[in-house]
């Protein structure tokens, strides 16, 4: 079964049903994306201190991710030089003095150096800097640790703040939201049975907000339309006339940031940035969902809530904010696992259609084409 041979003007064709279901396709998405990309794997707030540590999946890869004892972020793979064990199998933690090895303690330092092993000193020719942990790429922005897999890294200004001036027009407009300097008011952590695009696509659209959005569309009207904010340049979505801050029931906010414009407050703003980062902008908070795929048909999304630092000193209640947008993820994860299933079937195996309010994600399905054809012979279509 497929599409018929041509479509009327105001459809165009979504990528075929295998991109979702082929695990050929995945390893192929993790080599040319996710391990060749810059990655947004940790909030800095995370590591508070020298030997600090979370693990991260990157396509492939386990990353150890920490801080070394002059304070900078650093990364690793999460492999041991000597027999290639995994250093630290936890989430997260806490290294006091080095991490070892715990099958045969190799030791490194923060910077990932080979400090100590059994009899190392029968090994004088061993060089230490050279036989350490394995480094990755760092930068840190928007107050996240940020990796790159990538022997060369592509320029962050041009992928990453790129992403920012395409949907916004300019930096300046997220810089406005300092969401370095904002604290964390509460994680929510998705598990997700759905292939990482479809997540993607969810966020990119609001075709389907009127149908299984009914708080989000309260607080922002126009969403019933069916045009999401990210369809405009540098649109924000403005709330409704008795809306009076972006919570569940449409009831007053919290403190608002005081770096906003005029024009930038009652608006939401939404900013996609590849491969696996949200960014969610309102007046008093701000929302950033990171994606780790980890299989063709499995997502982890860690959703942060995040706030002016007196607001979470204080222990203002957070709640209200943060149970819009957690029905708003619940809602939408429960469509991309619905939707998930139905990749397989033979009826989308040339897949589906785009409306017009869905048109631009025409061009995310070109990208994802585009990072697929590189380093392939040919770069034909899956399946």
């Amino acid at each position: 079964m497929s599409l018929p041979p041509s479509l009327p003007p105001s459809l165009v064709a979504t990528l075929p049903g295998a991109y979702y279901t082929d695990p050929g396709v995945f390893a192929r998405e993790c080599e040319h994306v996710f391990e060749s990309m810059w990655f947004c794997a940790v909030r800095a707030s995370d590591l508070p201190k020298p030997g600090a540590f979370r693990t991260v999946q990157v396509g492939r890869e386990s990353i150890l991710v920490t801080r070394a004892r002059d304070g900078s972020a650093r990364a690793f793979y999460n492999v041991c030089r000597h027999r290639g064990a995994r250093l630290r199998t936890e989430e997260s933690g806490e290294a006091r003095r080095a991490f070892q090895c715990p099958y045969h303690a190799w030791t490194y330092d923060f910077d990932g150096r080979l400090v100590a092993a059994p009899n190392l000193t029968k090994m004088p020719d061993l060089d230490r800097v050279e036989y350490g942990l394995v480094n990755v790429a760092v930068r840190e922005w928007l107050g996240y640790v940020w990796v790159c897999l990538a022997d060369e890294p592509p320029s962050f200004e041009e992928d990453v703040l790129g992403e920012v001036r395409t949907r916004l027009g300019d930096v300046a407009s997220l810089d406005n939201y300092d969401v370095a300097g904002l604290a964390l008011g509460r994680r929510i952590r998705y598990d997700v049975a759905a292939n990482w695009k479809l997540i993607v696509e969810n966020f990119m659209e609001c075709y389907h907000c009127a149908t299984i959005h009914p708080e989000l569309t309260e607080v922002l009207p126009e969403f019933a339309g069916g045009y999401a904010a990210q369809y405009y340049v540098g649109h924000g979505a403005l709330f409704g006339e008795e809306i009076r801050g972006f919570t569940v029931d449409g009831s007053e906010g919290l403190d608002r940031i005081p770096g906003i414009r005029e024009d930038q407050d009652r608006r939401y703003y939404a900013i996609t940035i590849k491969p696996q980062v949200f960014v969610n902008m309102v007046p008093d908070h701000v929302i950033v969902h990171r994606m780790f795929p980890l299989a063709v048909d499995r997502t982890v999304v860690e959703c942060d809530w995040l706030y002016l630092p007196e607001v979470v000193a204080a222990g203002k209640d957070v709640s209200r904010s943060v149970e819009l947008f957690h029905r708003v993820n619940e809602q939408d994860f429960d469509a991309c696992e619905r939707t998930q299933p139905s990749m397989s079937s033979r009826t989308y195996a040339r897949g589906g259609v785009l409306v017009p309010s869905e048109h631009h994600i025409g061009l995310f399905h070109d990208w994802v084409r585009g990072r697929l054809s590189e380093g392939s012979e040919g770069g034909g279509d899956a399946g």
